[in-house]
């Protein structure tokens, strides 16, 4: 008997349980018709949660033991629990990682 209530039990949390719905839909997307790959790239999309992303990277020193890819870009987030947006706009190169924006500290 005690076995029967406890799964009961468990279904009962089981199906108490809030089911979060986790999929977005592609709002915007852009990719430009020359990213074949060889001097560098750019996307961006938009999802319908206001999340988004937008990036390009030029190739620099190519052919050289130096080669790297200089890569700006942003990206975008609602904070759901303030509904606030959040951007991060940021630059990737030689130097490294360099990521500036309202909320980040100085």
């Amino acid at each position: 008997m005690k076995t029967i209530i406890a799964l009961f039990a468990l279904v009962a949390v089981a199906v108490a349980a809030p089911v979060e719905d986790n999929s977005q839909t592609v709002v915007v997307k852009e990719t430009p018709l020359d990213n074949i790959g060889i001097d560098g790239y750019q996307f961006g999309y938009e999802l319908s949660n206001g999340e988004s992303r937008e990036e390009s990277a030029q190739l620099v020193n190519a052919g050289t033991e130096n080669a790297s890819l200089n890569v700006r870009g942003s990206f975008s987030f609602v904070d759901p629990a303030t509904n606030a947006r959040y951007t991060v706009n940021y630059v990737a190169d030689e130097n490294g990682y360099h990521p500036e924006g309202e909320h980040l500290p100085a």
